[in-house]
């Protein structure tokens, strides 16, 4: 078991959660190791059955590991044998479905936590933390007269009033519009910031995860691959499955490109640019227009399919042959299969 990590509010040293099943036990979460330093806010990235939510489950108190340990704090909350109780943890969580009272209105719901706290002590923190989310003159209104967007920060306003040491965020947006997303993901970030709370989320929007997060976790079939900022995860890439989960790109061999060597690298869409000069010639198969530019797909010499981000006037009709020339920084190097960058 490896020590205590140096200023990290929460740690969690290679859990393992599953289940039994009539064929043995299923894992779910396999040897998962993070820490998450206080402030901080961390980011579990992955597919629809990759494990980060059990994991969340697993820190909040509602399933036991079955190695490992989660420590918050410098306080054991879970190991083999041992779980403190939900409610112990100092743990806040908010659901996917933001799970507000619909009978009670803002300030009941954002109050509901508190409910230990003087009377005047706790209308005082309710609005504190409506002002922090931005809706300090809704208190008197009821849920369902709030945009989707205003029942989030409702739900992240309760989550926070009894100021948890650590606050849990399952799939924060899934029940938002894009747009609407998009702009809330940065609001969240400032708030979370501004109230110096330690958070993880999760999430299987890398967009989201990149604007929230200074930690991301990119997790496969239980593990965690890669954690770090999102600009590493992007530009340095642990491993295939990581450089091909994170961003847009296509996989093609050195060959392909006229480089040495007989590896694959993975081509960046930003990475191709026209030029009489460069070297490079592909076939227009399709053209795609996604604002403010085009994405064209192109067929190199061999047969090989990438994908490329090039301006309107630059485009050939489809069917036609493209001159392109090849950026340095557009290329991450791939290992061979199986084996780490």
């Amino acid at each position: 078991m490896s020590a205590a990590v140096s200023g990290s509010m929460l740690q969690l040293d290679a859990i393992r959660v599953g289940y039994p099943t009539m064929q043995g036990f299923h894992v779910v979460v396999d040897e998962l190791s993070l820490a998450l330093p206080a402030g901080g806010i961390g980011c579990l990235l992955g597919a629809s059955g990759c494990g980060k939510t059990t994991a969340l489950r697993a820190i909040a108190g509602f399933e036991p590991v079955q190695a490992g340990r989660i420590v918050l704090d410098g306080a054991l909350l879970s190991s083999v044998g041992h779980a403190l109780p939900p409610e112990h943890r100092g743990v806040g969580m908010m659901f996917q479905d933001y799970a507000l009272f619909p009978h009670l209105d803002v300030a009941a719901n954002v109050a509901f936590g508190l409910r230990g706290m003087a009377r005047a002590a706790r209308q005082a923190r309710v609005m504190e933390m409506l002002g922090l989310v931005g809706l300090a003159d809704e208190a008197r209104v009821f849920p369902h007269e709030l945009s989707g967007g205003q029942q989030q920060r409702i739900a992240l306003a309760r989550a926070l009033a009894p100021a948890p040491k650590l606050l849990l965020l399952d799939e924060p947006f899934s029940n938002l519009d894009v747009d609407t997303r998009e702009r809330l993901a940065v609001e969240l970030r400032g708030i979370l910031k501004a109230a110096g709370i330690t958070a993880l989320l999760v999430t299987h929007d890398q967009a989201e995860a990149f604007v929230v997060a200074d930690a991301i976790g990119v997790m496969d079939r239980g593990r965690i691959l890669q954690w770090a900022d999102a600009a590493t995860l992007y530009r340095a890439p642990a491993d295939r499955f990581v450089a091909g989960f994170v961003g847009r790109g296509s996989v093609v061999p050195t060959a392909a490109l006229g480089l040495s060597g007989d590896g694959d690298v993975l081509l960046r869409p930003h990475g191709l640019v026209p030029d009489v000069a460069g070297g490079i010639v592909g076939e227009v198969v399709s053209v795609s227009f996604r604002g403010p530019g085009h994405v064209v797909q192109l067929r190199l010499e061999g047969g090989h399919l990438v994908e490329a981000d090039i301006a309107a006037d630059s485009i050939a009709p489809v069917g036609a042959s493209m001159t392109l020339r090849l950026l340095d920084d557009a290329l991450v190097v791939l290992p061979s299969p199986g084996r780490a960058i």
